[in-house]
Parts: C-alpha cells; structure tokens; sequence
C-alpha cells in the first residue's frame, strides 16, 4: 500500500495535478503563525497608494455613473496613430481620425488614399518645419521629435506657444480648403519625422473627395455656432446696455450621448485549507491574514488599473488640450508650472518617485527650493504648494520617460472623482467582498474575493498630464 505522506513531513498539501503546485497554504507555513512571538505576516508589494487615499468617493447605483456636460461645440483635437519602424513607418488610415476635421468620418477608403498621399520628410534640430506668414498649404503629422510652435511677442521677443511630440499635428485646416497663413513658427527642437499632406493632394481625389468635402463642409457649420472660450455652446447674455433693448432668449444644452463609467473588477480566488483553518486559527486568524493580503494585492491592482487602464485610467483619459510636454526632457520648475497653470485648484500631482527624484535635480541646478508639506502624518515635496505625491504605478517607458499627472477633484469642483458601489453582500470593505464558495472534495476552502471601482473625470480640464518626462538626462 503506498501513501501520500512524505516521511517525517506529515501529512503532504493537496497539489495540482500535472503542475505540482500546491492549491492552498501548507501547515508547515502555517505554524510560523502559531508558535513564538510572531508578526503579521507582510509584503513588499504594499505602497502608499496616494491616489486611492487622496480621491473623494462616489457611491454608485445600479453600478454606472452618467457624467454630464454642457453641450460643447467646438471640435476638439486627437492624436495620430503610427503604425511600423524605421523607414517603414506610415500614418495608420483610421488614425487620421484624431485630425478634428475627420473625426467621426465614416469612409475608411478615402482614409486610407489619403494616407497613401502623405510625404514622409525630416528635420533636423532647430530646422524651420513652417515660418510665420507662409501660405499654410500643408497638414502635418509628428512622428517622431518634438517641434516648438513660436511667435513674436509685443516686445519683438520669442514667445512659445506650446511643444508638439509624436502624434501630434497641425495645419488640418487645409483639409476645408481655406486659404490661409501660418499664424506661428514651427521649429525642430529634436530631430523629427513628420508625414506632410499638401493640400494639392487632397484636391487630386477627384470624386472620391466629395464625402469628404460634404463632411468637412458640416464640421465647419457646426464650428461655426456661438460658443464660449471652452468651446462650449454659448449661453446668450446681454450686459452694459440703456432703456429697454429685446434681450436675447437662451437655454443651456447638453451633450446628448453623455459617458457612463461602469464598474471595473478585480478578481481572484483565495484558497484555504479546512486543516489549516481548524488547526493553526491561534493566535492569528489564518482566514483573516490570508484574506488581508489579498486585499493588499487586489488594492495595488486597483490603483495600477485607474492609472493605465485604456478604458478609466487616467494616463488615457486627459484631454489633448491637457496634455503638455517637457521643454528639454527632466522635470523643470517651469514644466510643473505648466502643468498647473492648466486648471484651476489642484489637489495635487502624482508622479513616479525617480521622476521626483529628477525634479528635485533641477531645482538643486537652479538653486531653488521645493516646498515640504504633511499630508497624512508623511512629510512630501510640494511645488506652488500642491503636495507632489510619489505612485510606482505610473510606468516609465524603455527610453527612460514618464508622466507626472495633475488633478483637480471633487464633484462639487468638477474634478475627477472615484467609483465605487458599498453596501454589495459580504462586503469586507467598502466595494470589496468576499464570497463563499464552498468546499471541495480535497476539503479546501475557496472565497471568490472581488474589488469594484472605477475614475471619472467630470470636466475635460480637472486631469493634466506632463508627458515625456526624462528621469536619466538630468
């Protein structure tokens, strides 16, 4: 008769068949619980969490929330997708969807001629890519590089407008066929790759441009209603007038298909041994701490989805007009200045640590200062006093770049706000729960352990992000 019972062990852990994995804690860890003086067992992985510490929660119901807008009129920007390397490289068809004037434009075969048409040139750095006053004859797409976009101030003296990076664009007016002049200078910074579109090209489509010019022609109608300084329909209101002028008639309209954020889940199934509940239960609960660090695990989940998540995560979901890039690549004081100037009441800015670590070399460089505040009992750096706070989460690409995020927050300021749904059965914590799931024929315990969450952004300018943020070049 042969055992299962390896010799002087006792009694062996249920294993999976094939892996030889065990399914569930072994008694033999178990008992570093249940004897001596012990601590709670810990991890690693377990970080600060700032951004699910600092944002105000919203409770949903029926898991969704509608995030409503006024109705804004003015067509806004996208980003052009790239597809191959090298000399291979060539604007993807369906990407030129992110040019405002083409967006929502049905026919994928004029799409594509019109990518076919586009020139791939380059520059090098400080090359004139277009002057001020040229006949603007030409869409451009950044594919690679970033291009300074420069006028003359008041007082005769360069004034930059704002940096353009890969995916970035302009001139696509020249798709309506106006004629028109550049407004600014635009400068290589870097060595850049740009696709180039004239706008004779456009016009060789023949008939094939006629669904493009209809659409085109309704963009601008559209462009073309009264709207506020955010592009939002404006709101007619009469000021500064005598005796009894008509005064004009007005409503507030709304978007129609506004977004609803859904609930996102995170899920796994936590596996405890009947044995080891029964027998090794003092003085530490085994269910207990095997569950507390699933929450752990599942909470730095949750964090790392609502920063880079397609769908809800934040890194995604700034609007382009929220989106600035470095002036040279590391951190400065005048980049995080930037950033914040871009909205109204920041809570605060959350960053790789290396990126603070960057930003900290800049200001040593410079002889400046960074502010110190406490937020929640943890001394922080803090730049025009809103606390910089420190999130691995936030990834840092294979050329050594990351994003610092800023946020306003709050429903009552139109910030970005949290999801969750408390009150779901067998709640542990609010919008987490763990359920039974009863026991199986190796007499293991399992608890199906789910997290529900997601992250709105109420108004278009409550999240900004730094984008290409050098942590090495310092």
């Amino acid at each position: 008769m042969t055992s299962t019972e390896p010799r002087g062990q006792g009694t062996a852990e249920p294993r999976n068949p094939g892996t030889g994995q065990p399914r569930s804690l072994g008694t033999a860890a178990a008992r570093n619980l249940a004897t001596t003086t012990k601590s709670p067992p810990r991890m690693r992985a377990v970080t600060p969490r700032w951004l699910l510490r600092e944002l105000p929660w919203v409770a949903t119901e029926a898991g969704s929330y509608r995030v409503n807008r006024r109705l804004t009129v003015a067509v806004g920007g996208g980003r052009v997708a790239f597809t191959g390397v090298g000399d291979g490289i060539r604007p993807v068809p369906q990407g030129l969807r992110g040019l405002p004037v083409l967006r929502d434009f049905p026919d994928d075969g004029v799409l594509t001629a019109l990518a076919d048409r586009f020139e791939r040139r380059e520059y090098a750095r400080g090359e004139v890519v277009a002057a001020a006053g040229d006949p603007a004859g030409a869409v451009f797409l950044i594919a690679h590089g970033r291009v300074e976009r420069a006028t003359r101030g008041e007082f005769g003296e360069r004034a930059v407008l704002d940096t353009l990076a890969g995916g970035d664009h302009f001139g696509d007016r020249v798709l309506t066929g106006a004629e028109e002049h550049w407004e600014f200078t635009a400068t290589a910074a870097t060595s850049v790759i740009a696709f180039v579109l004239p706008g004779t090209a456009v016009r060789r489509l023949g008939s094939r441009a006629d669904a493009l010019r209809a659409h085109v022609e309704g963009v601008a109608r559209g462009a073309s209603r009264p709207r506020n300084s955010r592009g939002e329909a404006d709101v007619g209101i009469a000021s500064g007038h005598d005796g009894e002028p008509d005064l004009p008639a007005t409503f507030v309209d709304y978007e129609p298909a506004p977004r609803e954020y859904e609930l996102e889940v995170a899920q796994t199934v936590l596996r405890v041994h009947t044995r080891v509940a029964d027998l090794y239960r003092g003085p530490m609960d085994q269910t207990g701490q095997q569950l507390r660090l699933t929450v752990e695990a599942l909470r730095e989940r949750q964090e790392h989805e609502m920063i880079n998540n397609r769908r809800i995560g934040l890194l995604h979901n700034a609007d382009l007009g929220q989106r600035v890039h470095t002036r040279t690549g590391p951190p400065t004081p005048d980049d995080l200045d930037e950033l914040l100037s871009r909205r109204r009441r920041t809570a605060f800015m959350l960053a790789h640590p290396r990126a603070i670590a960057a930003f900290h070399r800049q200001c040593t460089a410079r002889g400046v200062r960074p502010g110190v505040a406490d937020v929640a009992g943890t001394a922080v750096t803090t730049w025009r006093d809103v606390p910089l706070l420190p999130s691995d989460k936030i990834p840092i690409s294979g050329r050594g770049t990351t994003s610092v995020l800023a946020l306003r927050v709050g429903e009552a300021d139109g910030g970005v706000v949290g999801l969750h749904q408390p009150g779901i059965p067998d709640e542990v914590r609010p919008s987490l729960n763990a359920r039974f799931m009863g026991i199986d024929e190796k007499a293991i315990t399992s608890y199906l352990v789910s997290a529900y969450y997601s992250v709105a952004v109420l108004v278009p300018d409550a999240l900004g992000v730094l984008e290409d943020v050098a942590v090495d070049r310092c």
